[in-house]
């Protein structure tokens, strides 16, 4: 996914090393994904009982819900050390041997933006997740032999936001796959209270609503929402992060009530205003706002779907009537009823 750069944006960014202390440890510290939280929780204690390494587990959905947080809860729940890498950085078969033949009993392996890894690198991580085996070859030509070495039995935790982008042979061996949602806004509460105890930042329920409001049911937006209104209240106020405070913050970073961004509202506006509401096709919208459409289709796009503000259809992109309401352009019954003018 491309790296948007935004502070509403749910890719990590270098600034945000800060929000790993922030990190919940175990199931118990875990807030909000109801589901999947028990369903890892029967997985690691059966697993425990049985004295077995976990199964291994496939967690995809959009970035910045805390996929590589849980797969740190999972290693710590487990006992087990946790080896990181991701797809990109494994170019070649002989790196992701290189790594599974330094893995010991129990061990986990984390592989991040899973996938992008090679067709030539997934087929010697099938056998080690099917057979915990290694298949290599010793030589060339008509000398060359196949060794199979075996390894210890250890627990795959793949970590994807396109997952329609994994191959099917891999996808089908890793034996738990969870989808990870958006927060509601109780839980990002407690993210926020919970993350503002551990920074000794001073903050009051009003604030906290309104930074729960605005950092788009993603908890790693909210960390990064939090620290910079908390520099914000140090140099402008008194260091107490009220809701006055808050919104002060949050109006000098141009982000609005719902956690729109300026290009968020520039893209509802091209398709209002210069495309009559649509539909009106994505290339046609990236054109106009000057941006890449495929960073529009992964990055921005989604969050105006979920809000209802955007329709997909056959013919291009349409704003909804919420659209028109927020961006405050009075919206007409039949003006997006028009057929496209063809030339």
């Amino acid at each position: 996914m491309p790296d948007d750069g935004r502070i509403v944006g749910g890719t990590r960014r270098p600034d945000d090393r800060e929000n790993i202390a922030l990190r919940p440890q175990y199931l118990s510290d875990i807030i909000g994904q109801d589901r999947v939280r028990e369903n890892l929780k029967i997985i690691i204690e059966a697993a425990k009982a049985r004295q077995e390494p976990a199964d291994h587990i496939l967690f995809y959905g959009p970035p910045g819900l805390g996929k590589t947080s849980l797969a740190h809860v999972v290693a710590n729940e487990m006992g087990s050390n946790i080896r990181i890498t991701a797809g990109p950085s494994i170019e070649r078969a002989g790196d992701l041997a290189a790594i599974l033949t330094h893995m010991k009993q129990n061990d986990i392996l984390f592989i991040d933006e899973v996938h992008r890894l090679g067709r030539a690198v997934e087929e010697v991580l099938y056998p080690a997740m099917e057979d915990f085996a290694l298949d290599i070859v010793i030589g060339k030509g008509p000398a060359a032999k196949n060794v199979r070495l075996k390894l210890p039995r250890f627990t795959v935790i793949g970590a994807t936001t396109r997952l329609a982008l994994l191959s099917g042979p891999l996808r089908d061996r890793f034996g738990a796959r969870f989808r990870l949602d958006f927060y509601d806004p109780q839980a990002m509460e407690f993210i926020i209270r919970r993350a503002a105890r551990m920074l000794k930042v001073e903050i009051d329920d009003d604030g906290t609503s309104e930074i729960a409001r605005r950092a788009r049911g993603t908890p790693r937006v909210a960390l990064r929402l939090l620290r910079r209104v908390r520099d914000f209240s140090q140099v402008r106020a008194d260091g107490v992060i009220t809701v006055d405070v808050a919104m002060d913050a949050l109006a000098l970073m141009e982000i609005d009530q719902l956690g729109l961004d300026d290009v968020d509202r520039r893209i509802l506006t091209a398709i209002i205003e210069k495309f009559s509401g649509g539909p009106v096709g994505l290339d046609t919208i990236a054109a106009s706002i000057s941006e890449d459409s495929s960073t529009i289709m992964d990055v921005y796009e989604p969050y105006l779907l979920q809000l209802g503000f955007l329709e997909r259809t056959p013919r291009g992109r349409m704003a909804t009537r919420h659209a028109y309401e927020h961006v405050g352009i009075p919206y007409e019954t039949d003006q997006n009823n028009h057929q496209p003018t063809l030339f």
